[in-house]
């Protein structure tokens, strides 16, 4: 089934991968990397015609800051580097880059990795890699999806991960709606998979949940069965997602407002304001810190969101990226 084209919104400038003024500042420690992305005169195509492999093309200029840290934004210097990104479907050889992408996806739990990147890369007609154009090694920058969590209840690596989830949550109130939303509800949940490396450019978020979210629109008319076809009329969509938290965020002496947490996906801030439940853990996996992080712990984050929600979740994404 080729893919309808996708609308991609104006390129903006590079944000960090947070938006409130405590957590940008702590998101580029947090980041800890020595490629920062600047695209002073590149824009996202107006329209995105897919070509015959399906893929669509974004251009974003990365700058080395080590070799051009003293340059403005319009210089061009040694340091900057052309990268052309592409969103393409997955398929069966993006399996390692995928696998390693998720690799503490589930913390430090051991579980059917393999097969849940399988189930990924079987369901090409909803779903986006990122890669780097004429990039030799292949390599995967990103993977957004969304799988059913009912069509696929009876697989080992879903059975792991829902056995993982009721054994995260400590909030009965919420514990309730969890297992509610891995049984009887399943059928019509969407466990909405996105992951990245740290520097990816923030411009590249928009596209690719607009991508995300019009194929599963255009799923629910166009996969070949009626069972197909109702897979993907999601109701709900549950995330799966880290955050820094500060240690002392519930003590009455600890730091207050949006202080008490740094968010390392920018779109979790929105997620989290219109879900209808969350809750968070702690997680075994912790990250390389900076001092100013010292007293931050990484920490799992589950949001449930209704799929009325969506078309805001949209719009505010878009709002965020385009008045940074």
């Amino acid at each position: 089934m080729p893919r309808k084209p996708a609308r991609h919104c104006r390129s903006a400038r590079c944000l960090p991968l947070s938006f409130s003024p405590f957590a940008r500042s702590m998101a580029r420690i947090a980041s800890n990397n020595k490629v920062t992305h600047k695209v002073p005169n590149s824009r996202l195509p107006e329209n995105n015609l897919p070509s015959s492999s399906g893929k669509r093309m974004v251009n974003h200029r990365l700058v080395d800051k080590s070799e051009d840290s003293g340059s403005s934004d319009d210089d061009e210097s040694d340091g900057t580097v052309q990268a052309d990104f592409e969103f393409f479907d997955p398929k069966p050889t993006d399996f390692h880059g995928v696998k390693i992408l998720l690799q503490t996806y589930l913390d430090n739990k051991q579980w059917d990795l393999s097969g849940f990147v399988d189930v990924i890369l079987g369901q090409p007609t909803v779903g986006t890699v990122v890669k780097i154009e004429n990039d030799e090694d292949d390599g995967i920058y990103s993977i957004v999806t969304a799988l059913n969590l009912g069509r696929y209840k009876d697989l080992e690596c879903m059975a792991d991960a829902k056995e993982f989830l009721l054994k995260a949550c400590h909030q009965k109130d919420v514990y309730t709606k969890l297992r509610l939303f891995l049984g009887d509800q399943a059928k019509a949940v969407g466990l909405l998979v996105s992951q990245r490396v740290v520097n990816l450019p923030p411009q590249l978020l928009p596209p690719l949940y607009d991508a995300l979210f019009d194929e599963v629109s255009w799923a629910i008319e166009d996969e070949p069965t009626e069972e197909l076809r109702n897979s993907f009329c999601f109701k709900f969509y549950l995330v799966i997602s880290k955050i820094y938290k500060h240690k002392n965020a519930v003590e009455q002496n600890g730091p207050s407002g949006d202080q008490t947490v740094v968010y390392i996906k920018a779109e979790d801030e929105i997620f989290l304001e219109l879900s209808s439940w969350s809750f968070s853990f702690p997680l075994h996996t912790q990250l390389v810190r900076t001092d100013e992080l010292k007293d931050y712990r990484l920490t799992g984050l589950v949001m449930a969101i209704d799929a009325s929600k969506i078309p805001t979740f949209r719009q505010k994404l878009h709002s965020l990226i385009e008045e940074a």
